[in-house]
């Protein structure tokens, strides 16, 4: 375990919350960041600060609700259906949205003496968001580090983690059947298995379902 704090930027989903588990127990001390930007579904802030009391972690909530207001998206408008258009970025992708929140989240850290930010971010598995590339971390890490003349260090233990492989590192830290039933990925507000039908659901069931083939952790819903 490393003598230092680490903030991990969380959503309570099943990626934020492995990270968690992940930041426990490499450094002594950890808390979290949620961030109000507006998302149609505010349960996903109500289940980021619950599993954060359960787990005993210290729990911030920052209003982002202008960027809701600035980049209009699936996640944030009703009217605006979940969909991929082939040649174009799903309509779930937030402009700014990484961007924003890594430097909020760093602002953050550096008022708690913290010097490591964690988050999910993915580039084997993502949806083609541009915010959650390698290339972009390890730029915006630099920038940080200029812009406040500190030592951030910008944590993704993710980053080359396919779903089936991000449920075994689930497994290997004890929070298996905690992700799997406290965590909210689904894009209707759908806690634990979610809906099964919006991409995010997919992905995650066919992560589960490759890692359960492979380690006998069964698959069906409890």
């Amino acid at each position: 375990m490393n003598n230092t704090k680490a903030v991990v930027v969380f959503s309570g989903g099943q990626d934020s919350t492995t990270c968690l588990f992940w930041a426990m127990e490499r450094f002594d001390e950890v808390e979290t960041v949620t961030f109000d930007y507006g998302q149609r579904h505010k349960l996903e802030v109500e289940v980021a600060a619950a599993i954060a009391g359960e787990l005993n972690v210290k729990h911030h909530v920052l209003d982002m609700s202008l960027l809701g207001q600035l980049a209009p998206n699936a996640l944030t408008r009703n009217d605006i259906a979940i969909e991929q258009r082939e040649g174009s970025l799903p309509t779930t992708f937030v402009d700014g949205r990484n961007l924003l929140f890594l430097s909020f989240a760093a602002i953050a850290a550096k008022q708690i003496g913290a010097k490591h930010i964690v988050t999910g971010v993915c580039e084997t598995d993502f949806s083609g968001y541009p915010d959650c590339r390698d290339v972009f971390v390890k730029s915006l890490n630099v920038t940080l580090n200029l812009a406040m003349d500190y030592p951030f260090v910008i944590d993704t233990p993710l980053m080359w983690l396919n779903k089936a492989e991000t449920w075994e590192l689930a497994d290997r830290l004890g929070a298996f059947d905690f992700v799997r039933n406290r965590t909210l990925t689904c894009y209707n507000g759908i806690v634990a298995d979610g809906c099964g039908e919006c991409p995010a659901c997919r992905l995650r069931r066919k992560g589960l379902d490759d890692y359960s083939a492979l380690s006998g952790r069964e698959a069906c819903s409890p």
